[in-house]
């Protein structure tokens, strides 16, 4: 199986080169995480018209959120990077272990691109964007009947920004992510009937699904905007996992691609250079046969041209001695 032929491939001995090949993801990489950045804090989204029948889905109170914003990228990004490393550990594949980081953060931060452009173009209002609207609890509209904020403009600015939720989407995104991961690792659909396998790989989705209820129960989004940022978080998961490992359900989903194709290339060098010496082995060979036959052609030569210097070395014998001996029976009968 090609599964022995792991370990041979370290960090020490290919990360250079694996990195390098990929140099360009990285770079698109950083760029992703520049234009998050920007979308995030420097751009305000869509203010959306806020009119005072509105308010009465508007008016849940205002609370903490059970999951922080500074613990996303801490179960989406780090949790799963610990499991890959975990895995190159006793496989030593620098090929999985680059491609599952790098696809890992493709997944989480073009999901946050996204989600924040939507979360921006739409404005949708949060569920408790009464209060942060009016914190004293006064609501004042203009002539046209929109709403006169005046509460603390980075809360309000939060307020307008409920479609789709990000904490869910960013969770789909790495859970999503690492959930793939480990169907592929452990073999999941290898039609043996193993449900402990399939336990294992539900639990990634299960803690974000868990976070998503979390944003509904404190009241930071109203359930559409989980719904939204779940389906963009796991298609986008999805979409970047395949794009460096096969489907978990492949015989060679344990796998990427590039481990693979090395192991093509390798073995296509190796069929060359048995190619290349059966060559050389042949053109030996034929070379060995002309020159036997060269060999044997002049000697059949030399023999044959020997044979006729005999021939004709035979009739000079001949001519010479055949009138001394007419002469002789000449002589004898005189």
């Amino acid at each position: 199986m090609r599964e022995v032929q792991l370990g041979q491939h370290t960090v020490r001995s290919h990360g250079r080169e694996v990195a390098r090949t990929h140099m360009h993801d990285w770079l698109i990489l950083l760029l992703l995480v520049v234009i998050e950045i920007v979308m995030y804090a420097l751009i305000d989204p869509f203010y959306r018209f806020v009119g005072k029948d509105m308010m009465t889905d508007l008016k849940y109170p205002l609370k903490e959120n059970t999951v922080p914003f500074w613990a996303v990228p801490v179960y989406s990004l780090l949790l799963p990077s610990l499991v890959f490393l975990f895995i190159y550990y006793r496989r030593r594949d620098v090929y999985d272990l680059h491609h599952g980081i790098l696809g890992l953060l493709f997944a989480v931060f073009i999901t946050a691109v996204i989600t924040d452009a939507i979360k921006n173009a739409v404005g949708r209002p949060r569920p408790d964007f009464f209060w942060r609207c009016f914190p004293d609890g006064k609501d004042v509209y203009d002539s046209l009947g929109n709403v006169i904020c005046h509460g603390q403009a980075s809360v309000i600015k939060e307020g307008h920004k409920s479609f789709p939720s990000g904490h869910t989407s960013g969770s789909f995104a790495g859970l999503g992510f690492l959930s793939l991961y480990l169907s592929g690792k452990i073999k999941v659909f290898d039609r043996r009937g193993h449900v402990w396998k399939l336990c294992i790989v539900i639990l990634p989705i299960l803690l974000a699904c868990l976070v998503g209820i979390s944003r509904v129960d404190d009241y930071w989004h109203h359930w559409q905007d989980v719904f939204a940022g779940g389906v963009i978080g796991l298609a986008i998961a999805t979409f970047c996992y395949l794009q460096f490992f096969p489907p978990p359900y492949s015989d060679d989903g344990w796998g990427p691609y590039a481990y693979f194709r090395m192991l093509e290339e390798r073995s296509a060098q190796q069929t060359n250079g048995v190619n290349a010496l059966n060559v050389q082995v042949m053109e030996a060979q034929v070379l060995q046969q002309q020159n036997e036959q060269n060999n044997q052609s002049y000697t059949s030569s030399e023999e044959h041209d020997s044979g006729l210097n005999d021939l004709e070395s035979g009739r000079s014998s001949q001519e010479i001695y055949k009138p001394r001996y007419d002469a002789a029976i000449i002589v004898e009968h005189v």
